[in-house]
């Protein structure tokens, strides 16, 4: 019996070593945050849905030769309040110009409105939240009532004071004043949003770590902290974007906004609405175009959050 069991002893490493070692696949593969975030995308209908809305109206800022063909400033009263024909499929306006080619190349000035003062916002809440969150003590006291203060302001009064102050000139098309505007008064809710951040992860054990090899705060923060709390701050950026371009229209329906030359939505909508009981095209389409476009930002922003957002997984 000893004999028999050494020899099955000998054996049985021989043995586990003939089957067959199991292959790592790609799914064994650890996956980041990012990872497990675009693949709850791919399969959210909203995601998609926005995707495609906010496509169509980079395209139409963008290229808006690509949608039609017909100059938005090409005006003539012998057209007022006609229906639609051949290329103007929206009619025209009180005016005699084409609703359609207005509302195509209204898109551009409410693009580069709100992705510019997104960008400004983004820069001063990143500033401000990854400095209150990461120093703490008198520096977050200070930063954080400076928030408070902003937050107090009424915003679309201090919109229409500041924005009108900046844009004094008659000749100026106000454009640069809305941008600055909004990319002074919108900040907060990224720089709050920051704070949380930073404070949550600079007290987790790789900041510890690099703290202990010698890092300094700029390196701490750019390279640690920051990469780990940009997620969130992404997502209010985009709802933000979103959000800017509803208010550039209401600045420019108010008459504080783009003005002059410029074709906007707001100014469609502004210019529409006294007679809208004759003609609801001139009307209808631009707000239309308007709600569809910050629907998409702020449909994409959720999608973002929620795949992002460990809790909801």
């Amino acid at each position: 019996m000893s004999d028999l069991n050494s020899v099955t002893a000998a054996e049985a490493p021989d043995q586990m070593s003939m089957q067959p070692r199991p292959r790592r696949g790609k799914q064994d593969k650890p996956r980041s945050l990012a990872g497990d975030a675009w693949n709850d995308l791919r399969k959210s209908k909203i995601f998609w849905v926005a995707i495609v809305l906010v496509v169509v109206v980079l395209l139409m800022a963008a290229w808006p030769t690509l949608f039609t063909s017909a100059d938005p400033r090409d005006c003539a009263l012998s057209r007022k309040f006609a229906g639609p024909s051949g290329g103007a499929i929206f009619g025209y306006d009180f005016q005699g110009c084409d609703v359609y080619a207005k509302t195509i190349y209204g898109a551009r000035n409410s693009i580069i409105v709100g992705m510019v003062s997104t960008a400004i916002a983004g820069v001063i809440g990143m500033v401000v939240g990854l400095s209150a969150g990461f120093f703490g003590g008198s520096v977050d006291a200070v930063l954080s009532r400076f928030i408070d203060i902003m937050l107090a302001i009424p915003f679309l009064l201090a919109g229409i004071v500041l924005s009108s102050r900046l844009s004094a000139d008659p000749n100026d098309d106000g454009l640069i004043a809305v941008i600055l505007t909004l990319g002074l008064l919108t900040w907060t809710t990224g720089a709050r949003v920051m704070r949380s951040a930073v404070i949550s992860s600079k007290n987790q054990d790789y900041v510890a770590a690099g703290r202990m090899l010698g890092a300094g705060p700029g390196r701490l923060m750019l390279r640690h902290i920051l990469p780990n709390s940009i997620a969130a701050f992404i997502v209010v950026l985009t709802i933000l974007l979103g959000v800017n371009i509803g208010v550039e229209a209401t600045l420019s329906f108010l008459g504080v906004g783009l003005k002059g030359d410029a074709i906007s939505w707001g100014i469609a909508i502004s210019e529409a609405t006294g007679t809208a009981r004759v003609a609801a095209a001139p009307l209808v389409w631009p707000a239309t175009f308007l709600g569809l476009t910050v629907l998409a930002f702020i449909m994409l922003g959720d999608a973002i959050r929620d795949a992002f957002d460990p809790k909801l997984r």
